[in-house]
Order: C-alpha cells, then sequence, then structure tokens
C-alpha cells in the first residue's frame, strides 16, 4: 500500500476513504498561525488543505493519487472560489518529488508512513521547503500503538517518534516547540476505546 496505483485503486474503491475532518493535531498546532503559505505533504482528499485554505492560507496541496486530488479540488469548489483559488493541487510523488526550498510558511506532513530510510530522505526535503521563521509539523503513529488493540500494520520500521524527527533537525537553524507522544482515544474493531498516541514534532525555523 505504498506505490500510487494501489493507493490510486484504495481511493476509487469507495466513496471517501478518510472522514473529511482536518487532522486534529493540524488544527491544534496550526489554528494560531499567521497564514501565508503552506505546504500539505500528502493531501489525501484535502481536508486539511481545505481547512488551511478557509483560514486565509495558500496551499499547495501534494499527493500521488489523482483520484483524490479530484476529490479534493470538487470539494473546493463546493465550498466557493475563495477557497478553491487558494489551492494548487499539485501530483507528484513525495519519495521523489523536490518541494522548492524555503518557500513555505508552513510544511505540514500528517501521517506519512514509509520505511525508515525513504522516510528521513523525505522530512529532510520537507525542512528544506519551510521559510526562515516558518514551521515545519509532522504528526503521526507512534510506535507505542504497535502495542494497542487498534489495527496498524506489523512493520516497526514505519513508526516513529517525535525525538527521532527532532534529531535530525540542525540546532542551529530549528527551534523544537513540541516533541511528544501526544494521547487521544481511539476505538479497536471490537468498540473498546483505546489510548492510542500520536507523535508530534512542531519545530520553527530560525529567521
Amino acid at each position: 500500500m505504498l506505490d500510487e496505483q494501489s493507493w490510486d485503486e484504495r481511493y476509487r474503491s469507495r466513496a471517501a476513504v478518510w472522514s473529511g475532518a482536518p487532522n486534529p493535531q493540524l488544527v491544534a498546532e496550526a489554528a494560531d498561525l499567521m497564514p501565508g503559505t503552506a505546504l500539505d505533504a500528502g493531501s489525501g482528499e484535502g481536508a486539511d488543505a481545505l481547512w488551511l485554505a478557509a483560514r486565509g492560507w495558500r496551499v499547495s496541496a501534494v499527493d500521488f493519487s489523482v483520484t483524490a486530488l479530484a476529490r479534493g479540488a470538487a470539494q473546493a469548489e463546493v465550498l466557493g472560489d475563495e477557497v478553491a483559488g487558494r489551492i494548487a493541487w499539485v501530483h507528484a510523488d513525495l519519495t521523489a518529488w523536490e518541494p522548492p526550498e524555503g518557500d513555505f510558511d508552513l510544511v505540514s506532513a500528517q501521517f506519512m508512513h514509509l520505511p525508515a530510510a525513504p522516510r528521513r530522505a523525505l522530512f529532510a526535503r520537507l525542512a528544506t521547503a519551510v521559510a526562515p521563521g516558518g514551521t515545519l509539523l509532522i504528526v503521526g503513529h507512534h510506535p507505542s500503538d504497535l502495542e494497542t488493540t487498534v489495527p496498524r500494520p506489523p512493520l516497526p520500521d514505519l513508526f516513529y517518534s517525535a525525538e527521532e524527527v527532532a534529531g535530525s533537525l540542525d540546532p542551529e537553524e530549528w527551534d523544537i516547540l513540541v516533541a511528544e507522544a501526544r494521547p487521544r482515544n481511539a476505538s479497536d474493531p471490537e468498540g473498546r476505546t483505546v489510548t492510542i498516541h500520536d507523535t508530534v514534532l512542531r519545530a520553527q525555523r530560525r529567521p
């Protein structure tokens, strides 16, 4: 499920893959930021990009599924020209795509789970895309989720901690504002409430 064809087939197989709501950690960390330019890396069906655009951000929403991008663009049109005009829907494979350096006031990657080597390379490229004074926000499933009854791929290499991501950033260039495993409730397949944790890394590039 890591390649473009598999994800596009997944999107085509159902009316919607995701809830349509923005990711909660994006809302928690970006709600108070001054709108500017944003990169939504792995935008999927566009809920995060739509939320950002509605708040005044100019968003580049990047994903390798043309079906997901089309759904996001269609929903943007429903929300009106003001929102739709603030989003550029970019078809690209993030494992190879080179974002413009220093172009974005916010770079957000929500639940990008790749094997360790390509993930670290991707996060390094995303960091270079952050403008001076801008924010890097990376959120994922914490490795401890593998010990719960909530379904996760049994592939530990796909998971990472905030400390791991923070350690990859040059301390002379970055201030680490948040690096934690943030708890939230979820339901497992049996309907039980389970505490899971999101890896949350928020860093600011020094001006």
